[in-house]
């Protein structure tokens, strides 16, 4: 059986991975604490994300930018005005909601982008009525979901909390581009901490006021959109792609890159669908049935972004849960900067001779989403076992290894046991325990998502070997002790 929503927060906060933040105090809706498994966990996540997208080009980097950024840059990006989402209230308690996700939820239909008028509309089509005290809802309003901040003393020092990471590339380019000998593309890459006054946030970590984003901002000439050095190598790859088009039937059809781009997509935007694809199915290890990339229509998307994918995974309980998304911003931002700055965006080609605005192309990722979707794709009650086991693949599972001496009570097992266990911790996650029986231990070190478990027993002492356990298939295999570092690095690169 799946595991239902309300018994992954139960087993992330009993475990520690993840639990409400000032949880002695009650905790506050949309904000939560990462615990020393989750924090592991997490970490995990981002170092695979980093070496992996950061790779795709040699011009591509990371920085890191503050929280805290200035008034001006929120009016240059649309945030000020534009950062909005509708609100529903009851004309008589206290109840509150986001609409679009309320009325989505009462009449199954996706009501993304519509207008406050349009949502009342169907509020009033409808019939809805207030869940806690059936009352009339007011006409559906709307509300900025910017933290403002007063800096310093004056109350004329205004700032803002970021609401997304992607703002740091933008404000940063021209200085990155001339630092990196003007070459493009250029890729600036962030993970960091993004904060929004959510009306309602919901399910766990999949909905926060504070969360992590891992997003990578593509800096390009858009008169080479159409094109990719390397699209030759992936233009037979199947996509498993949900265009609007193939809305009525709610079926994911797969289409190869070169079908996309027959069907107007751009070489460079496809590329990095399929790059996104293979880090969730190859990397991530997410089955292809539970991964998506669901395009958006014009109603939907930012009206900024000219092309717009969902990626997607399908949950236990909440369905198929957007994780982020391939967006081609085209120069919106930094004509937006440009404006308001009046410093120039404009670049020069050296190549072609010309000036031009470079355009974006944004890989956005909310880290605690996919946190969440790891945990709960992973979560196995095995009954065979009579314990959880928490399948994460090796590149990403908390605790890489644990060792384990047989018994306590013999002094010579254990000297044996700590000794490995000094010289693997410098190299991979690991744990000791001598607790308990070892039966116990194992079922422990399923629980967290231990991949292997190391047990020194009594032959150990004449034969220099112990036994290794394979933590999905319960497998043991005696090897000798000079060769284990060797195994365990065998082991977790061909995974």
């Amino acid at each position: 059986m799946p595991i239902t929503p309300q018994e992954l927060v139960t087993f992330c906060k009993k475990k520690s991975f993840i639990y409400s933040s000032s949880d002695i105090y009650g905790g506050i809706a949309g904000l939560y604490d990462y615990g020393h498994l989750g924090t592991l966990l997490k970490h995990n996540f981002e170092h695979l994300w980093r070496k992996y997208f950061l790779s795709l080009n040699d011009n591509f980097f990371e920085i890191q930018g503050s929280n805290i950024m200035h008034e001006n840059v929120f009016k240059a990006s649309g945030h000020l005005e534009n950062f909005i989402d509708p609100i529903i209230r009851c004309s008589k308690c206290d109840f509150g909601d986001r609409a679009d996700h309320f009325i989505t939820t009462q009449i199954k239909q996706r009501t993304e982008g519509f207008s406050p008028e349009q949502l009342t509309a169907l509020v009033q089509k409808h019939n809805l009525k207030c869940p806690q005290c059936t009352s009339e809802f007011q006409p559906v309003t709307i509300l900025n979901m910017m933290f403002p901040l007063n800096m310093g003393t004056s109350s004329t020092n205004r700032a803002y909390l970021r609401p997304e990471t992607a703002q740091t590339p933008y404000v940063n380019f021209k200085l990155q581009y001339e630092s990196q000998r003007k070459k493009l593309p250029l890729g600036l890459a962030v993970i960091g901490n993004a904060y929004r006054n959510e009306i309602s946030p919901r399910n766990f970590t999949l909905r926060q006021r504070e969360f992590t984003q891992a997003e990578l901002q593509i800096f390009f000439n858009p008169e080479k959109i159409a094109q990719h050095s390397d699209f030759d190598l992936i233009k037979n790859y199947s996509l498993r792609t949900l265009l609007v088009e193939d809305r009525k039937q709610n079926q994911v059809i797969e289409r190869t890159a070169q079908e996309l781009v027959k069907a107007g997509l751009p070489k460079f935007y496809v590329y990095h669908l399929v790059k996104i694809q293979q880090f969730y199915l190859e990397h991530l290890k997410i089955h292809p049935e539970k991964f998506r990339l669901y395009q958006l229509n014009d109603q939907e998307k930012a009206f900024y972004n000219k092309y717009h994918f969902d990626l997607e995974i399908e949950l236990s309980e909440h369905g198929f849960t957007e994780m982020g998304g391939l967006h081609y911003r085209t120069d919106h931002d930094l004509v937006g900067h440009q404006k308001i700055s009046k410093q120039s965006m404009e670049i020069l080609d050296e190549e072609t001779n010309s000036k031009f605005i470079p355009h974006v192309l944004e890989l956005s990722f909310g880290v605690d989403r996919n946190i969440y979707a790891l945990l709960d794709l992973n979560h196995h009650d095995d009954k065979e076992r009579g314990n959880i086991v928490l399948k994460l693949p090796s590149k990403l599972t908390p605790i890489y290894c644990a060792v384990f001496p047989l018994v306590k009570n013999k002094p010579e097992l254990v000297v044996v046991a700590k000794k490995i266990y000094s010289e693997l911790k410098p190299l991979y996650s690991c744990l000791y325990d001598e607790t308990a029986s070892v039966g116990r231990r194992y079922a422990r070190a399923d629980e967290i998502g231990v991949k292997y478990c190391i047990t020194i027993d009594f032959e150990s002492l004449d034969d220099h070997a112990i036994t290794i356990r394979d933590r999905d298939t319960t497998q043991q295999q005696r090897i000798k002790i000079a060769d284990l570092k060797d195994k365990l690095y065998q082991l977790y690169i061909q995974e």
